[in-house]
C-alpha cells in the first residue's frame, strides 16, 4: 500500500539526515491520513495519490509566484520526491499517439470542450495515466 511506502521512506530520510524529504512525506502523510478519515472516504491509493498531485500542484504553483532561489530549490525537490510516487504520465507526444483511433471524433467534436472530453474518456478506457494540461494540448495539437 502507498501509505507504507510512504512511511518506509520517510523513516529512511530521517536516518539519513535527509530534511527536505522527511518534512514533504511528513506532510504528504498528515494529509493522506486526515483525508482518509473523513466520512465517506475509501482512504485507497488512488485517493492518496490525488493528495499527492494536490501537493505538486500547490508547489508548482509557489514556483510560478516566483521563490527565491533556496525556496526553489526546495520545492523542486520536494516535487521530485513526491512524482516517484505517482505512475509515470504520458507526454503530449505519447497523448497524441493515444488518440489516434479517435482522432477523426475529437476533429469532429463542437468544441474543445467536448474534444477534451472524448479524448479523456478514450485514454479513461486505456488506463492511461495522464495531465489534464498535456491532454488539452494534445487535442489542439490533433484539431490543427
Amino acid at each position: 500500500m502507498l501509505l507504507d511506502e510512504l512511511k518506509a521512506r520517510m523513516f529512511r530520510a530521517m536516518k539519513a539526515g535527509n530534511v527536505v524529504e522527511k518534512e514533504i512525506l511528513r506532510v504528504a502523510l498528515g494529509e493522506i491520513t486526515t483525508e482518509a478519515a473523513r466520512e465517506g472516504r475509501r482512504g485507497d491509493d488512488d485517493e492518496a495519490r490525488a493528495i499527492l498531485r494536490k501537493l505538486i500542484k500547490s508547489n508548482e504553483e509557489s514556483l510560478a509566484a516566483g521563490p527565491p532561489d533556496d525556496r526553489r530549490a526546495t520545492l523542486s525537490e520536494e516535487n521530485r520526491i513526491l512524482a516517484e510516487f505517482l505512475p509515470k504520465t504520458l507526454g503530449i507526444d505519447d497523448i497524441v499517439t493515444a488518440l489516434a483511433p479517435v482522432r477523426d471524433a475529437v476533429r469532429a467534436a463542437g468544441n474543445e470542450g467536448q474534444a477534451t472530453g472524448v479524448a479523456m474518456k478514450h485514454l479513461k478506457s486505456l488506463g492511461a495515466s495522464v495531465n489534464g494540461k498535456d491532454v488539452a494540448e494534445a487535442v489542439k495539437r490533433v484539431r490543427a
